[in-house]
């Protein structure tokens, strides 16, 4: 399953971000890819060390786990410190699954990369091309949204971006390990707290089938989570 997470970030943020990166020193981003990703991917990437990298991370993160949605999504255990990267004309990144296991810097500890997500900097008039395609059991995905939304899907997921034909493409780019590991799990978790969301908006949150749906839904969590 895939959905999109409007305004994690605001114009002003996504302004004083776009500040930042207009200004940084880009790396190669295959320093930082497997062997298999590298044969394909072709962009530029902040150096996880840098300070810029560090700032904006704190900021994403802190957005992020401000929306219900994302934390409804995801479940998070842990969360990968966002990365930074940009793409220029003919720069694209071919098709390929996310590896498995990523180390998180500075700490020598590694997690499990269930959730990928992509949180858009630049508006979509800013560049043609630099589409992110993700394809599934429905077909191919194909997401350019505006700058401070953010896309969530399963990192199992074979995905692509398209090659840029103008502009500059700039982005966040992280993982989550959640607390449910099994995707279908997930998504029918999710399913339900969001019903539970609707009911309780229109029935009250001492609604009696609202209490119970929800007794249901933190159980299935306990049944199902590690964490």
């Amino acid at each position: 399953m895939l959905i999109v997470v409007p305004k994690v970030l605001t114009k002003e943020q996504v302004a004083a971000s776009r500040m930042v990166t207009d200004d940084a020193k880009w790396i190669d981003g295959r320093a930082t890819a497997g062997a298999q990703a590298a044969a394909v991917k072709q962009n530029m990437q902040l150096p996880d060390s840098a300070p810029e990298a560090r700032q904006l991370s704190e900021m994403v993160l802190e957005a992020l786990f401000k929306s219900p949605l994302f934390v409804s999504f995801a479940l998070p255990l842990r969360v990968l410190p966002p990365m930074f990267n940009r793409y220029g004309s003919g720069q694209f990144f071919g098709s390929h699954v996310d590896g498995a296991i990523r180390g998180i810097p500075g700490t020598g500890a590694r997690m499990r990369t269930d959730v990928s997500v992509t949180l858009f900097l630049s508006e979509p008039d800013e560049y043609d091309g630099g589409e992110l395609c993700v394809v599934d059991s429905y077909g191919t995905h194909e997401i350019k949204l505006q700058a401070g939304d953010a896309v969530l899907y399963p990192a199992t997921s074979l995905h692509h971006v398209k090659p840029l034909t103008r502009g500059f493409r700039v982005a966040s780019f992280f993982w989550v390990q959640s607390m449910v590991r099994d995707e279908r799990a997930r998504t029918m978790l999710f399913d339900m707290d969001q019903t539970i969301q609707k009911l309780t908006t229109s029935l009250g949150v001492k609604n009696p089938e609202v209490v119970g749906l929800s007794g249901i839904y933190h159980n299935l969590i306990r049944y199902w989570a590690d964490a």
